[in-house]
Order: structure tokens, then C-alpha cells, then sequence
């Protein structure tokens, strides 16, 4: 019996877990309102309250991981390109 609950346990564990990936693009749009980033693939990426909005500026290359969150892309890290150009 507790071989089961712990099987099922498992299960559960393992069915509600995000889906991670990495996708890069140009930022078409940051929405300081609703904390978004849209790509010019016309996905949306929930961005979190410590993210410096003023550094993203559409036409800008980014790198992002995510996590699928209750139907939600929720960026995890970003790569912004170097900001030294000579």
C-alpha cells in the first residue's frame, strides 16, 4: 500500500510540473502595466516585479528561459545582447 501512495505521489509531483524552454527573438513591446514582453513571434512572456523594464527596448535581441505556469510563459532568466558596441 504505501509502495502505491508513493507511486501516486510521484505522479502528481511529476504532472504539475512547468515546462521549461528557450526561445530568443526582437522585442516588439514591453507592457510596463501588466509586466509583459512580447516577441516579434507574437508570444508573450510574463516578466517579474525585479526586471528592469527601462533596459528592454523593442528591436532589441533577447535570449529567454521560461516555464509554462498555469498557461502563463513566465521568463526565468534573460540574455540581453552586450551593450558594447566599438
Amino acid at each position: 500500500m504505501r509502495t502505491l501512495i508513493g507511486a501516486v505521489g510521484a505522479m502528481l509531483i511529476i504532472s504539475t510540473a512547468a515546462f521549461a524552454g528557450q526561445t530568443e527573438g526582437l522585442i516588439k513591446k514591453v507592457d510596463k502595466d501588466t509586466l509583459t514582453l512580447t516577441l516579434d513571434d507574437g508570444k508573450t512572456y510574463k516578466l517579474n516585479a525585479e526586471t528592469d523594464l527601462d533596459a528592454l527596448k523593442p528591436g532589441m535581441d533577447i535570449v529567454i528561459a521560461y516555464d509554462v505556469t498555469n498557461g502563463e510563459n513566465v521568463v526565468t532568466d534573460m540574455q540581453l545582447p552586450d551593450s558594447d558596441q566599438n
